[in-house]
């Protein structure tokens, strides 16, 4: 238990002012031989059961399809990944179910259903129900007996979920709350047969939850959204009108609704990016292949630097991004067995394991759905004019993407939710923000010590690099504080300019602690091309914070402050040069060869 606690020390957001020993994280060539047939699983369901029915998904002719197709992944374990063994399911670890989401990421409209079912739709109860509660539904969501849906976005409340308008009334009798309203954008809304609906009793400030099931009547809804992409995903608006649901359905406590709303969110953010990681290494499949057989001027177009300039970027930037998603997931899983050991609730800790690395969630969610469609837009490049063609896999996948940086709050949203958790973690001392920055600021005004004596090895170099990338955000989050202090939450521009630097830092520091450990585990030699990967990442991270840093500091500091700020970030983003060009054409080479991702 000592170990475990020793082990878990590091708390959310603490990346931006400690050090993390390569050691500390999991990465993804760690997986144990059962947890690598749990991810072929779902790549066979893929092969077997999404890919040949595409057409036939997104064509929405067969409204029975996609329940039938969560029922055989019901079958299969697919649905009852997080739920415990007691409730029918597998009670996998954090990390497990990441590797799911991940691979079944790639299942374009099915992805999204399964995904709602799993997650939103059932995890409210299983964090938050009582024992009767999880024991009438949890069984029934594990195989798929019952279908999930989770109803919270209103027409007028989308980010501002809780100003939603929908009402609860308890009847004369005490028995039911009656609900009316509307809500919209709601996945697997067609064939859901349990919905998680918030819902204000009488004139409650806060949302409160119930769980409410299609049977209980009073329920209507629209038809079909037409939409951009994700087409084959049941997009319904829902209407209750007088629905009765039994007041012991009323999920935790009254106006706890807000509450469960944000901390679902929370573990849908980081399963986002796990999905989307996994998106982006199909979309690279599927561009090497075209790229290898697509010939032009006597020769495959996989020979053309342009060609590989787009897929080495395309690999350094999604092995960033899964390297990010696995050290947090393992983090959570740490912290849970760190609460359950110090006696908590197995439900309350694995909440509370997961609001831990709320930060870290919105982070991931943020680069995982930029990244993928990074990654998307040049597979339709890379795929010319068949890129643009129905007939060929790019259409589905560039539409598809688009939906991820709006799922799970906006991108916009979850910028400067970043950064407002970490301040207002700082205003509570649960992270030494003043100390790390009282210590740049002494830093910036000191001399550079250019005779020290350089350490030798992997990254010693380059981890110089990262901690002046956390200093260069310390530096601008400081100045920007002290500048506009409470009022500083308005200035969105300058918080999203500081989520940036943040968010490629992580990503950055998180690919090159993966390949660290990978390099002590196979020796520098064996993991050449991951080395390459982690710069090229590395290289793109220092340009992000440059520009960031620099439109923050052009937009509230003038004179003195600003040189002196400018000089700081110059001093900051400063890198060794590179041949990022060799680097990429090297790890083009070994797509190419290998016909597919195989990092």
């Amino acid at each position: 238990m000592e170990a475990t606690q020793q082990k878990d020390a590091i708390k959310g957001g603490e990346f931006l002012i400690k050090e993390t020993p390569a050691e500390r994280v999991f990465i993804p060539e760690e997986w144990s031989e059962e947890q690598r047939m749990i991810a072929q699983t779902c790549k066979d369901f893929l092969e077997t059961e999404i890919y040949p029915r595409l057409e036939e998904i997104d064509s929405m002719k067969h409204p029975e399809l996609m329940p039938s197709l969560l029922d055989k992944a019901g079958e299969l374990g697919l649905l009852g990944t997080s739920v415990p063994e007691q409730y029918g399911g597998f009670g996998m670890d954090f990390n497990t179910s990441m590797l799911v989401a991940e691979v079944t990421g790639a299942g374009h409209s099915f992805a999204v259903a399964l995904s709602a079912h799993t997650g939103i739709g059932t995890l409210p109860i299983l964090y938050y129900g009582n024992e009767e509660q999880k024991a009438k539904y949890l069984p029934k969501l594990a195989t798929g007996e019952y279908k999930a849906a989770y109803c919270l976005t209103e027409p007028d409340s989308g980010s501002d979920a809780n100003s939603g308008k929908t009402k609860a009334v308890l009847n004369a009798e005490g028995t039911h709350y009656i609900i009316n309203g509307q809500k919209m954008w709601i996945t697997n809304g067609g064939f859901a047969d349990v919905y998680i609906v918030f819902a204000k009793v009488d004139d409650d400030e806060n949302l409160s939850a119930f769980i409410v099931e299609k049977s209980f009547g009073g329920i209507t809804m629209n038809e079909e959204e037409k939409k951009m992409g994700i087409k084959g995903s049941s997009t319904r608006q829902i209407f209750f009108n007088d629905c009765p649901v039994p007041k012991e359905n009323m999920l935790s406590e009254r106006q706890n609704g807000f509450k469960i709303a944000v901390n679902i969110l929370n573990i849908g953010r980081i399963k986002l990016a796990a999905a989307a990681f996994g998106a982006s290494k199909a979309v690279i499949g599927n561009a090497v292949r075209y790229a290898n057989e697509r010939r032009q001027f006597g020769k495959a177009i996989s020979n053309f630097g342009a060609i590989k300039y787009k897929l080495g970027e395309m690999a350094a930037r999604t092995y960033a991004s899964e390297s990010a998603g696995y050290r947090a997931g393992q983090n959570i899983d740490d912290t849970y067995a760190a609460l359950r050991a110090g006696g908590m609730d197995e439900a309350q800790a694995k909440l509370k394991s997961v609001e831990q690395f709320a930060i870290e969630c919105a982070i991931l969610k943020v680069h995982g759905s930029e990244v993928l469609d990074y990654v998307v837009d040049e597979g339709v490049q890379i795929y010319g004019g068949m890129g643009y063609s129905a007939d060929a896999p790019m259409d589905r996948a560039y539409r598809d993407a688009r939906i991820n940086r709006i799922f799970e709050g906006t991108n916009e949203i979850n910028r400067m939710l970043t950064i407002d958790m970490i301040m207002k973690r700082a205003m509570k001392g649960e992270i030494d923000l003043m100390s790390a920055a009282m210590a740049v600021q002494k830093d910036l005004t000191s001399i550079p010590d250019f005779g020290a004596q350089e350490e030798e090895g992997l990254f010693v170099k380059e981890k110089k690099v990262l901690q002046n990338l956390k200093k260069a955000g310390l530096m601008i989050a400081g100045a920007a504080a002290q500048k506009f202090m409470q009022k500083l939450g308005h200035e969105q521009e300058i918080l999203m300019n500081l989520a940036d630097m943040l968010i490629h830092g992580y990503a950055a520091e998180s690919a090159l602690l993966r390949t660290e450990k990978l390099a002590g585990m196979r020796g520098e030699e064996a993991v050449a091309a991951q080395i390459d990967l982690t710069r090229i990442y590395l290289h793109h991270a220092v340009e992000e914070v440059a520009r960031a840093g620099r439109e923050a500091i052009y937009s509230f500091a003038e004179g003195d402050e600003q040189r002196l700020m400018l000089m700081g970030l110059k001093r900051y983003t400063k890198i060794e040069p590179f041949n990022l060009k060799e680097a990429r054409r090297r790890i083009a080479d070994i797509l190419i060869e290998k016909n597919d991702y195989p990092f």
